[in-house]
């Protein structure tokens, strides 16, 4: 499912909430921009080293980068998840 701009969501968001961190917090030890971090989070395709970045400084590694920036795939919709997340779920502390 895409927002109202028709960007892809991805968990970013969720996981720096989880982690109890800041925008700016998660910025500055991502080494970018705290713009990059607001418009991330609203959906905006950023480029694969930033979204590296962000990954490391949320605790995670390269490989769950398909678990928070989803895959685009013309004319595939993303179902967004509702309410609690399962507990099972790697990307989110324990």
């Amino acid at each position: 499912m895409s927002n109202s701009n028709g960007h892809c969501p991805n968990r970013v968001r969720e996981l720096r909430e989880n982690r109890l961190m800041t925008q700016a917090q998660l910025a500055r030890k991502a080494k970018v921009a705290l713009r990059t971090i607001h418009s991330v989070e609203k959906g905006m395709n950023c480029r694969m080293d930033t979204k590296r970045k962000i990954l490391l400084a949320l605790g995670l590694r390269f490989e769950d980068k398909d678990k928070v920036f989803p895959p685009s795939r013309p004319g595939s919709l993303l179902v967004p998840s509702v309410g609690e997340p399962e507990s099972g779920d790697p990307l989110l502390p324990r």
